[in-house]
């Protein structure tokens, strides 16, 4: 277990560091993310993609999608 001279000490650190960004004119925010990992996630994104493939504007979406996409990695 962690000291709390220890804590604090990171604490202090991040503290600081905070603050240096917001000098910067930053600000912290807090965003939420799809968890790829739920066990749910893989039916959802193929159900997802099987709606866009049936769609009107599909040959558009992907057009899109092909146009902003690096596949020469």
């Amino acid at each position: 277990m962690a000291k709390q001279q220890d804590v604090s000490g990171v604490a202090t650190r991040v503290s600081r560091h905070r603050k240096k960004l917001r000098e910067q004119g930053l600000r912290p925010i807090q965003m939420w993310v799809i968890d790829t990992r739920h066990p749910d996630f893989a039916e959802e994104a193929r159900r997802q993609g099987a709606a866009v493939a049936q769609s009107a504007g599909e040959a558009d979406d992907q057009a899109f999608i092909d146009a902003i996409s690096d596949l020469d990695v």
